[in-house]
This record gives C-alpha cells, sequence and structure tokens, in this order.
C-alpha cells in the first residue's frame, strides 16, 4: 500500500501556508483583485498532486505566482498609473448627501447595496454623509457632515464646562434644551428595513 499522500498532504500544507504567507497578510475584504487571483489560483494547484501531477512542481509553480505578486505591488509602489491600472482608484458615491448616480452606474452598485453598507457604519442618513468613497477593496469609507458627527468626551466635557460657567454667571439651574431632528421628511435606513420599502424612491435604474 502507497503512503505517499501522506508526506504529500503534510507538504503541501506547510508550502501553502509558507507561500500565503509571503503573499501578504490581508484578509479576503481586504485584498486586491490580483491579491484574490493569487491566492485560488494557489488554492487550486495545491490539490494537483492527487491528480498525478509533481508536488515539487505544484509548489514551484506557487512560488512563481507569488513572486509575480510580489513585483506587481513593488511596480505599484513605484508607479501610479501602474498602481491605477493593477488596482483601480477610490470613487466618489455620496457627495453632501447626495448620491453620485454617474459613479454608481459604472460601479454597479445599487442603492440598496450602498445603504446596507453604510448601515454596517452606523449611518442612518445619507443626507448626513459629507463624503462615502467605494475603495478599491470593496469598503466604503465616509466621512459624516460636522453636524452629525458625535460629540466627543473632550467637546461634551468642554460644553459642560461653558454651562457651568454660563449658570454661575446668571445664577440659572435650567436644563440644556433639547434640539429637534430636522429630517422627519427623511426615513431612516435602518427603519426602512423594517418596513421594506423606501420612503423616498431611488431612481429605478439604481434599485
Amino acid at each position: 500500500m502507497e503512503l505517499d499522500w501522506i508526506w504529500k498532504s503534510v507538504l503541501i500544507v506547510m508550502g501553502g501556508t509558507f507561500l500565503l504567507r509571503f503573499a501578504g497578510r490581508k484578509s479576503i475584504s481586504q485584498m486586491t483583485l490580483a491579491q484574490m487571483v493569487i491566492t485560488i489560483e494557489i488554492g487550486s494547484l495545491l490539490v494537483q498532486p492527487f491528480t498525478g501531477k509533481s508536488v515539487w512542481t505544484t509548489l514551484g509553480v506557487g512560488g512563481i505566482l507569488v513572486l509575480t505578486l510580489i513585483v506587481m505591488e513593488y511596480l505599484q509602489m513605484k508607479s501610479d498609473g501602474v498602481e491605477k491600472l493593477i488596482t483601480g482608484k477610490s470613487k466618489i458615491v455620496i457627495e453632501n448627501g447626495m448620491l453620485n448616480e454617474k459613479n454608481l452606474m459604472k460601479l454597479r452598485v445599487t442603492v440598496d447595496q450602498l445603504e446596507m453598507i453604510l448601515r454596517l457604519q452606523n449611518v442612518s442618513k445619507i443626507s448626513d454623509v459629507k463624503w462615502a468613497t467605494l475603495e478599491p477593496n470593496g469598503h466604503v469609507g465616509c466621512e459624516l457632515k460636522e453636524e452629525a458627527k458625535p460629540v466627543t468626551n473632550k467637546e461634551f466635557q468642554s460644553l459642560q464646562q461653558d454651562i457651568q460657567q454660563l449658570k454661575q454667571l446668571f445664577n440659572l439651574n435650567s436644563s440644556p434644551v433639547q434640539q429637534q431632528d430636522q429630517s422627519t421628511n427623511e426615513q431612516d435606513l435602518f427603519s426602512e428595513v423594517d418596513s421594506n420599502s423606501h420612503k423616498i424612491d431611488p431612481p429605478k435604474h439604481l434599485q
């Protein structure tokens, strides 16, 4: 009985781990297209020794793939043109609370898909977003408008000190007046999931 499959299995696991270690430490969601292709190719190569291919040939081909990836990444560091060609650039999808329909169409991203990503970042209204960009790795980066940003501890403590000084100055004991939400006409992104409908329908070509 041949037991070659035992040492081949051990060698493939060790060799595959070694190759992917040099390929990079990014998670799947952070990978560029080139890294994703190399990872898939290495995965398919690792089963080749069990279909008649030499284990050393398989690891050799995997090494060439990783080396190619390293050269591509080095070229991207040296040239913006190469980086744009291989990785791509960030695209603006929201600007000052307004959807950039042109870029959404180019990226083939629907409004529902964009809203899903924003909800995962605890953004409840598109109108609160100053800038939102779709990154080459598929993530969405967003910056909230000043009035929509959460208050930091430093800002809150500063406000408390100012209120205390005003109380001492005017001898007042009134509590701060709560501000009403001015965005009542816009449906919350989370509530529209519950109602399974848009309060304000997005453009039909982006639904």
